[in-house]
């Protein structure tokens, strides 16, 4: 039969190999299915890379969380992944972009993750990849809160140094080890009564913060930094009080950049008086939204992939700020939110070209 088909006699086929049969002439062979814990990095440009050569060892950049599928061709490779599979199998590839040397975790506000937790977020990262962890609201914020955020009834457990250690202090420095960058305590709009009585919530604040493990002698580059959110807390009688607490105990103040709060101009006295020391900030929300705008900067920004809005005075002024601390010889964490303009990478681009280009004009440079 081959003789009428072809004319001439044709060479046998090659032998099938054991279970598994031809496949017909007119199809190709079927992709293998991707795992679901295989979320692969984007292809990162040789610039991408020499920019980060350029930027100070001390500085590191990141985001706040990264279960974006929104970053597809910035952080991921262009898969469709859901929110959930980078949630769970995203760090790893989060950890190989050049400008990506930090992380925010932020669940652990909500719910206090445990040391196998912390360890399984570390073993995922560069060793000089350092983490900035919020702690739980058990301990920070003074209200419980219903589902709809409103405050309910006054929390017993606010700022209670025990549950400080058991719940955040001692997971996160046994889980994360030497990955530890900067602990935070985000306290909570305070309801009208308790802004009242700062000074009285500062001794609280100072009883805890003493209670405290020793994270700058435990880890390399560890600190613990207190973050707020009202502006009563820089008013000129409570700003220096505040110093004062952080001074004695160790910690740092946490730059929030947050509608809520004054702009960042307005916030480094307090950092400027902590001095020498490390600089810690959240670049949460930009301004325009106004106090209460995250929803709106959600629902305008989603899905993330490009810059809205650009904050040109906030980028300016970290560039500065960050080569000033960095080149005294102090680490700085900058970890920015998709709401700061729309795309949290491409912001941290943006303040790594602004670093970059601010220390190429020194002198000697």
């Amino acid at each position: 039969m081959q003789d009428d088909l072809f004319g001439d006699a044709a060479p046998p086929p090659p032998p099938t190999p054991p279970g598994k049969p031809d496949a017909p002439a007119s199809e190709s062979p079927v992709p293998r299915r991707r795992r679901a814990d295989d979320v692969r990095p984007a292809a990162h440009g040789p610039e991408l890379a020499a920019l980060a050569a350029a930027l100070p060892a001390r500085l590191r950049l990141g985001s706040s969380s990264w279960s974006y599928p929104g970053w597809a061709g910035i952080v991921w490779d262009d898969h469709p992944y859901t929110d959930a599979t980078l949630s769970k199998h995203g760090l790893t590839a989060y950890g190989q972009h050049p400008l990506l040397r930090s992380v925010c975790i932020d669940r652990s506000f909500y719910r206090p993750l445990t040391e196998a937790q912390f360890e399984r977020h570390a073993a995922q990262v560069p060793d000089d990849f350092r983490f900035v962890v919020k702690a739980p609201a058990l301990v920070t914020d003074a209200q419980v809160r219903g589902e709809d955020g409103k405050g309910r009834q006054p929390n017993p457990a606010f700022l209670d140094p025990a549950l400080a250690v058991s719940e955040f202090i001692a997971p996160a420095l046994a889980g994360l080890g030497d990955k530890v960058g900067a602990l935070v305590f985000q306290l909570s709009p305070l309801p009208f009564v308790q802004l009242q009585r700062l000074p009285l919530l500062l001794e609280r604040l100072r009883t805890m913060l003493r209670a405290l493990p020793d994270v700058r002698g435990a880890t390399p580059d560890g600190v613990v930094a207190v973050e707020v959110r009202d502006p009563e807390w820089l008013s000129p009688t409570v700003a220096p009080q505040l110093a004062t607490v952080l001074k004695e105990t160790g910690a740092t103040y946490c730059l929030g950049l947050h509608a809520k709060m004054p702009r960042l101009a307005e916030q480094l006295p307090l950092l400027r008086a902590l001095w020498p020391g490390p600089m810690v900030c959240r670049w949460n929300l930009n301004p325009l939204h106004g106090a209460y705008g995250y929803e709106d900067a959600q629902r305008e920004y989603s899905p993330y992939d490009r810059i809205h809005d650009v904050d040109a005075d906030t980028r300016a002024l970290l560039v500065r700020t960050a080569c000033g601390i960095t080149g005294a010889g102090q680490n700085a964490y900058i970890t920015i939110s998709n709401k700061a303009e729309g795309c949290a990478p491409l912001s941290a681009q943006a303040l790594a070209e602004g670093v970059s280009a601010h220390l190429a004009q020194r002198p000697g440079a």
